[in-house]
């Protein structure tokens, strides 16, 4: 399946790799970001220089009025809505609970868990038959960390990603007849922006992280983006409410 595609979070990491591939693949591609505008621009002036079609959407997830006009202009853009990325998502915390902050318990959810809710609502209603639309798909980024916890570091941003996967399966009964597939790929330590500041932060920490990886190293974007991008064709046709784990092997701490 190709067709016109919103990548929550499309500036930088993840994001970044499935709207770039997305387009090769001959998907328009909406890039949506909060405050990274040059990064999102550089997105889509890739994109355009290849011969695709993009553009950059501002809004952050965590509004419903942002999210609500993000989906104004991709429909004014793009008119059809096939495919949306739910790959926003923050960790401002890397400490036991008992030091977390409350705004930052707060923000972590408000992003990771209640943004994917919103956008997720918005595609719904533009994609499913029910209302007219022609289906659809929805990839959720979640993480290896709610399947493994947070070991003394990042427990809200485990607790939060343990409810995508979640609302991931729910959500994947909820619209399967309705032409909308749901799933969702769970990283584990991949290299982006949130490892670097981790290792700028506790070098140990991640120390610690890796040595129970099986493979023994930091996976990169492209990697991940792959099965995200397999997700949205049409090989996966028959595939909704699964949670592919792409961690390096990593086991239970």
């Amino acid at each position: 399946m190709t067709g016109n595609l919103l990548v929550t979070g499309g500036s930088r990491g993840i994001g970044r790799d499935v709207a770039l591939k997305a387009a090769e693949r001959g998907y328009a591609v909406a890039v949506n970001y909060t405050s990274a505008s040059a990064r999102a621009e550089e997105v889509v002036a890739a994109i355009r220089n290849g011969g695709g079609k993009a553009i950059a959407i501002q809004a952050d997830v965590s509004d419903v009025a942002q999210v609500k006009r993000m989906f104004a202009t991709f429909d004014e853009a793009f008119g059809q809505l096939d495919a949306l990325v739910n790959n926003a998502g923050v960790a401002p915390t890397q400490s036991p609970l008992e030091t977390i902050r409350p705004e930052d318990l707060v923000r972590t959810f408000e992003v990771n868990v209640f943004g994917l809710f919103y956008c997720s609502q918005e595609a719904v209603k533009r994609m499913s038959t029910r209302h007219g639309g022609n289906g659809g798909a929805i990839v959720n980024v979640s993480s290896a960390a709610a399947r493994t916890g947070g070991v003394n570091a990042f427990i809200d941003y485990a607790a939060s990603k343990a409810a995508v996967d979640r609302i991931t399966c729910s959500l994947a009964m909820e619209v399967g007849d309705q032409g909308i597939r749901v799933n969702a790929v769970r990283p584990g330590v991949t290299e982006t922006d949130m490892i670097e500041a981790a290792r700028v932060t506790d070098p140990a920490w991640l120390e610690q992280v890796l040595k129970t990886m099986p493979m023994g190293r930091i996976g990169q974007v492209e990697e991940i983006s792959a099965p995200i991008l397999w997700l949205l064709s049409d090989e996966a046709a028959y595939v909704t409410g699964t949670l592919i784990d792409a961690s390096g092997g990593r086991a239970m701490p």
